[in-house]
């Protein structure tokens, strides 16, 4: 992707989390965004094409940077267990610790088009793909019965994983989401264990 880097695009995309969070995608001008990142709107356009374009960028970037940190940290984990407990810790601390990005994941990213839905869902390959190895491996270590069909508990962990943080981001964040990972990775290792 040949998108321009630095300051002044981070400035933008940590304006666009904030705007779209605070006012909805569509309620979210360019100016506005502008306006919070501190520079002119014709700035926008040097690094964005449209405004559909800076929510894309944005889940990208943040995205890319959590697979990213992810792989590095269950890389020095052994076993499949402490891998899916410390993916699920990961995810729920990422977005408790940053309300205004859960609120953009969780909410304004479902209310897109096809076509922006479709590039969502590419961005979300490389988190699948981590949910994927850790299935893979333990298969292949006899963890989870060879039984398993890797697309439904791929879908089954993340759909747990996210709904955990889209109601947290519903009840306005009212407690904590990072003690729920135990409980869940608990439940979902019965479920997943069963043949």
């Amino acid at each position: 992707m040949g998108k321009k880097r630095g300051q002044k695009y981070e400035q933008i995309i940590n304006a666009a989390v904030k705007v779209i969070a605070e006012n909805g995608y569509h309620q979210s001008q360019v100016s506005k965004i502008a306006k919070e990142a501190g520079v002119a709107d014709g700035t926008i356009y040097l690094y964005f094409k449209n405004k559909e374009d800076i929510l894309i960028s944005l889940f990208e970037e943040k995205m890319g940077t959590f697979v990213q940190f992810s792989q590095e940290k269950l890389a020095s984990k052994t076993s499949v267990e402490e891998k899916l407990l410390l993916l699920i810790k990961l995810h729920l601390t990422q977005l408790e610790a940053d309300y205004n990005l859960a609120i953009v994941t969780q909410l304004e990213l479902r209310q897109s088009n096809l076509a922006l839905r479709t590039r969502i869902n590419e961005v979300l390959k490389g988190y699948l793909g981590l949910i994927d190895s850790i299935l893979v491996e333990g298969i292949e270590t006899g963890f989870f019965p060879e039984s398993i069909d890797r697309r439904i508990a791929r879908q089954v962990i993340f759909g747990s994983i996210d709904e955990v943080v889209t109601n947290w981001v519903m009840k306005d964040h009212r407690y904590k989401l990072k003690p729920l990972a135990e409980p869940l990775h608990k439940m979902l290792l019965n479920g997943l264990k069963q043949e």
